[in-house]
């Protein structure tokens, strides 16, 4: 097993994850793979900490959309740390794919949750409105740079609050990729995926350009373990 790449350039190749045509045994198998990885990587605390920071002093509950959700494991994280924290907000979910869209509301219902998830295509035409943030996790490395240009300006334009965290290409990330999926995940596509996400995911530096190309001029990009990034957004 090779650990090292070389990363300095940007390679975008098709996922398995992203193929409409993947078994729903396997994509459940999947997602409960990234959801483990999501746990040791803390995606969802970084995601509430950053939402609360931008939606402090803000009357009423506060409403959050995580686009491109997955299984839901993120989303319903979110909302149970806010829960957990008194703090009034309510995290909905939206995914193009019926199966994790169906995982993740069952998902919610065993945790009794109150995220509410629903079937929705982030890439073609508007996002739903109505939201106080939205927030995404590990999405914006499948798309092309024009893809990402346009969900971005999208976000932008469907609320006031943009949140993402994703990964940051490097040889170091995709060593990890390498070893951490195989580690927490006994799917053979995470395992194919992981260091293809890694190869195909933007560097700070091209996500401060993407940020800028889309109108979100004055977002905050941090890099944060392990290596990831954390984009913060906000219109006020």
């Amino acid at each position: 097993m090779h650990l090292l790449a070389d990363t300095t350039d940007r390679h975008l190749e098709p996922e398995l994850m992203d193929d409409p045509a993947l078994d729903a045994g396997s994509h459940r198998l999947a997602l409960r793979g990234l959801a483990r990885i999501n746990i040791v990587s803390r995606s969802a605390a970084a995601l509430c900490k950053a939402l609360c920071g931008q939606l402090a002093g803000r009357d009423g509950p506060v409403r959050v959309l995580d686009v491109a959700c997955g299984g839901g494991d993120v989303t319903v994280s979110v909302q149970r740390i806010a829960d957990r924290r008194g703090i009034p907000m309510r995290v909905d979910g939206c995914d193009i794919s019926p199966t994790a869209v169906d995982r993740a509301t069952r998902q919610a219902g065993h945790c009794s949750s109150e995220a509410r998830f629903f079937q929705h295509d982030a890439l073609n035409g508007p996002l739903p409105s109505g939201y106080d943030a939205i927030i995404s996790n590990l999405f914006l490395h499948h798309l092309s740079h024009d893809q990402a240009v346009g969900l971005l300006a999208r976000m932008s334009q469907a609320t006031d609050t943009v949140i993402i965290n994703d990964l940051a290409r490097g040889p170091m990330g995709y060593a990890a990729a390498r070893l951490g999926t195989r580690l927490l995940s006994r799917s053979p596509i995470v395992h194919i995926d992981g260091p293809l996400s890694v190869r195909a995911a933007f560097t700070p530096v091209e996500v401060r350009a993407l940020a800028d190309r889309a109108g979100l001029k004055e977002a905050k990009i941090e890099p944060r373990f392990p290596f990831r990034w954390l984009l913060s957004w906000s219109r006020r």
